[in-house]
């Protein structure tokens, strides 16, 4: 039987990069963090990989990297019956490592004789998704983690169409990459070809289509890229289509893969916020914005009477949505299974499409052929669907600025908009109750608590529905009157999340009492799920 030491051992010998090899070794006679380090390989979860960056299988290194280029491309072989010449792209942000796992991955397509095109320099990653269709790409490879903490990177497939990969894919990916063997016997080729910046104008060229030439543009915009790489081309896209230069937070315009400023690079966590709010006050802004750090997430922000308000990402789906629908756009608008309701009740009312799908864009986009805009909670939205089919943050960045310059033309805000559709609909408030952990077997703990000892009812109403994905997916949905709980693990970093929603009609006009009771039921609802967790 091989021992721990004997497979570290084993790992080295294979290990192409010096720098981790001499990581490794360090750690070679700490039992527990070789343990953690061996625990396993990286697994593909949402698109691809993610994880810290060190030494080891359970990590992001150039190993690992190789390893899944070596699969990938074997995987593509293996899908075509004759030969294809299609080419892979490859796009990377600022965090440590994205540079070199993006060489590494382009030297893997070229020794396996397809040709590997690079984006010029660090982009967001929809500038990625739109190069993959753009260039007719057999499939395309994102070197980025996203909004996780500094010390992660991760790796996120596209297929052909532009999306990000689904099962069977996955697996079938994930198979190819334990049969590569040696990586030293991997066929390595030259670093590909590096795309000039004419695809970064195409992207903009493109991202202005998607507002109308036809009205108000007057908008003060306080932006914020998170430290990460969505500036120049948000900044670019905005006065392409006719807007002022937006105020920029200062200490995070530039990217920074340590995210000096922020706990998390993450718009929803609390704090991360608050320079992009101090600087929209200063400077008299209609509008706030923040992406995160590669920019396919966008946060908003506005003021009234002398307070800024973050909307929730259930608040700006349903903005968009509305601003679309009004607009005369057709066609099918979904959202996921943990999202609001409101967007459902909005089409029902409106006789269009509604698709509800399992949490991620690589479902929203394929929610039907006739797809014209989805959205999730986690701030994510697809405004352009033939032009990006992911999340994309600096089109619906430039949505929202269109929506809010029109409202000011008509001396009103985002949130007048928002008491209009409360009036209309009720008021749908959602919240989230999230848990971080060090060890993943905790949030198996939980869902095992909640499906063992469901609870009874919820906010004093008897749970008339509870709803088990499991294996579709790893997902618990109760239902009680016009009140939802959806539980499940995070996708892209070790938290257990609970989705609430609570429905509460507006008597009489009157919104504020409205917002008030289903605020109070939230904070009730979210008392309730902890005990159902385990947590008090």
């Amino acid at each position: 039987m091989t021992s721990l030491r004997e497979t570290a051992e084993a790992w080295l010998a294979d290990d192409p990069d010096p720098a981790s090899r001499e990581e490794l070794r360090a750690v070679l006679d700490d039992a527990p963090e070789l343990a953690d380090r061996f625990a396993g390989p990286l697994r593909f979860g949402t698109a691809g990989l993610r994880g810290p960056l060190r030494a080891g299988p359970n990590g992001m290194n150039l190993a690992v990297v190789r390893g899944a280029a070596a699969g990938l491309v074997r995987w593509l072989a293996d899908q075509q019956a004759g030969p294809d010449d299609r080419p892979l792209v490859i796009g990377y942000d600022a965090r440590h490592g994205s540079h070199a796992f993006a060489v590494e991955t382009a030297r893997v397509v070229t020794g396996s004789g397809r040709r590997a095109l690079l984006l010029p320099r660090p982009l967001p990653t929809p500038v990625l998704a739109f190069a993959v269709r753009r260039h007719r790409a057999a499939a395309g490879v994102m070197v980025t983690a996203s909004h996780n903490p500094p010390q992660d990177n991760g790796y996120k497939v596209y297929l052909a169409d532009g999306a990000q990969l689904v099962p069977p894919a996955d697996a079938g990916i994930e198979r190819a990459i334990r049969e590569v063997g040696p990586l030293a016997e991997v066929p390595l080729g030259g670093p590909g070809e590096v795309l000039d910046e004419a695809i970064v104008r195409e992207y903009v060229d493109a991202a202005v289509g998607v507002v109308d030439p036809d009205v108000p543009r007057e908008l003060a915009v306080a932006y914020t890229p998170m430290h990460g790489v969505g500036r120049e081309v948000f900044t670019a896209t905005l006065a392409a289509a006719g807007y002022s230069a937006p105020f920029v937070v200062a200490e995070q315009a530039e990217p920074d893969p340590d995210f000096p400023t922020v706990a998390f690079p993450n718009p929803e966590e609390p704090g991360a916020m608050d320079r992009l709010l101090a600087l929209a006050a200063h400077e008299s802004a209609d509008i706030a914005i923040a992406n995160d750090p590669d920019a396919d997430r966008c946060a908003v922000a506005y003021e009234r009477d002398g307070r800024w308000h973050q909307l929730r990402g259930d608040e700006v789906g349903a903005l968009l949505a509305d601003h679309l629908m009004r607009r005369g756009v057709q066609g099918r608008y979904a959202t996921t299974i943990v999202s609001s309701s409101l967007l459902s009740r909005m089409c029902a009312e409106r006789g269009l499409p509604y698709g509800e799908t399992l949490t991620g864009f690589k479902w929203i986009v394929r929610a039907g052929d006739d797809l014209v805009y989805g959205y999730e909670e986690a701030l994510g939205y697809c405004v352009a669907p033939g032009m990006v089919r992911d999340k994309d943050g600096i089109t619906a960045a430039l949505l929202v600025c269109e929506l809010a310059a029109g409202l000011k033309a008509e001396l009103r805000t985002l949130g007048d908009r928002l008491d209009e559709l409360a009036l209309q609909y009720g008021v749908h408030a959602t919240d989230q109750l999230s848990v971080r952990v060090e060890d993943l077997g905790e949030i198996a703990e939980m869902m095992a608590t909640v499906r063992g000892r469901p609870p009874a009812d919820l906010l004093d109403e008897p749970v008339t529905a509870i709803e088990d994905r499991l294996p579709e997916s790893d997902v618990l949905i109760l239902r009680a009157g016009t009140t939802r709980v959806v539980v499940r693990p995070s996708g892209t970093e070790p938290k257990l999340k609970a989705y609430l929603e609570v429905v509460e009609p507006v008597a009489g006009g009157d919104i504020a009492g409205a917002r008030e009771r289903a605020a109070a039921a939230l904070s009730a609802l979210r008392t309730e799920t902890a005990e159902a967790l385990g947590l008090r």
